[in-house]
């Protein structure tokens, strides 16, 4: 075993840096439950490695931590955000010692939930509809598919649902979300393949302020930084929507496919720079072993994740709680 320069702990008094992680009330079980399901893969992966990290009767030493530094990295946490972490832990041993696997754990936890609490601020939501929440991503992410999915989610919890169809670029867009909506049971306003996305986005909101529908969903054309015209085109759909209904977009949802691991995180950096991203949908976490992507968007780009995509059916989409994601990832 490698030498420990970490002292016992002897019972000092908490460190409020830690206070102040805690989690802020308990999630429905039913969250929890499909929460901890969906991270079965990335849980199991970040088990095993801190399982071989320290037994749980073991001080914690400086081997155990840069072995945790790899752990964390290996599910996609990123290298800037594992550094901070690694550092907290290392100065919170140096102060106080951490006494065995067991409390780096609970040490672990805290340290996430800490950033992930930090940029998890409630929406602003206008005093009068429509809500206007715009989609953005690039193709293959399941852009069109959350929409879909969102619209059943809202309508579940009471609201009345608009869709609009914007994508007019991507074969087929608009006849997949056509399905959706039927699935979903809410109405679509669309246009043609190839027309002009504002006008489908002027006749939606025309729509929405005459029918008072509290939710309009806006699916967009997928697209990248680096097509000018498209990324022109979503600005003029946001000066559309402004110009309607003053203040909106109310949220644009930035759809990343958490399978991608740091591939997401960069493309939600171009994101957030070019289209006003105010939270992020993370698709396919059931599928992916890198969830620790959450963490990293959390802490390198200061945007909440809102939407955690954790299946195939309609109902599979969750509204992301910092502390049941945190409590399913590290048990």
């Amino acid at each position: 075993m490698a030498f420990s320069i970490f002292g016992k702990r002897d019972n000092p008094a908490p460190d409020p840096e830690h206070q102040q992680a805690e989690p802020r009330g308990n999630p429905p079980r039913g969250l929890f439950d499909r929460m901890k399901q969906a991270v079965t893969r990335t849980r199991e992966s970040l088990s095993n490695s801190l399982s071989s990290v320290v037994a749980l009767t073991r001080e914690v030493d400086v081997a155990s931590l840069d072995d945790l530094e790899l752990a964390l990295l290996a599910c996609d946490i990123g290298s800037a955000t594992t550094n901070e972490i690694i550092t907290n832990l290392r100065d919170r041993a140096l102060r106080h010692g951490i006494s065995d696997g067991a409390e780096l754990k609970t040490l672990l936890k805290a340290e996430i939930l800490r950033i992930l609490s930090s940029v998890d601020k409630p929406v602003t939501h206008p005093t009068a509809p429509p809500e206007v929440i715009m989609m953005v991503g690039v193709n293959g992410t399941g852009k069109t598919t959350t929409s879909g999915k969102l619209a059943a989610l809202y309508r579940r919890e009471g609201h009345t649902v608009l869709l609009c169809a914007a994508d007019t670029f991507r074969a087929a867009a608009i006849e997949q979300l056509e399905v959706w909506a039927q699935r979903s049971s809410v109405d679509l306003i669309k246009t043609r393949q190839g027309g002009d996305p504002s006008a489908a986005l002027f006749d939606a909101l025309t729509a929405a302020k005459a029918r008072s529908i509290d939710v309009l969903l806006v699916d967009t054309a997928g697209r990248l930084h680096t097509k000018s015209d498209l990324m022109q085109e979503l600005d003029k759909m946001r000066r559309t929507a402004e110009r309607l209904v003053p203040g909106s977009p109310h949220q644009t949802l930035l759809v990343i496919d958490a399978t991608t691991g740091q591939n997401g995180l960069q493309q939600a950096r171009l994101f957030t720079e070019a289209a006003h991203v105010t939270g992020i949908v993370l698709t396919k976490l059931d599928g992916s072993a890198k969830g620790g992507i959450v963490v990293a968007i959390a802490h390198e780009l200061g945007l909440p994740v809102r939407f955690a995509g954790v299946g195939e059916k309609l109902e599979d989409i969750l509204p992301f709680d910092p502390a049941s994601f945190v409590n399913s990832l590290i048990d």
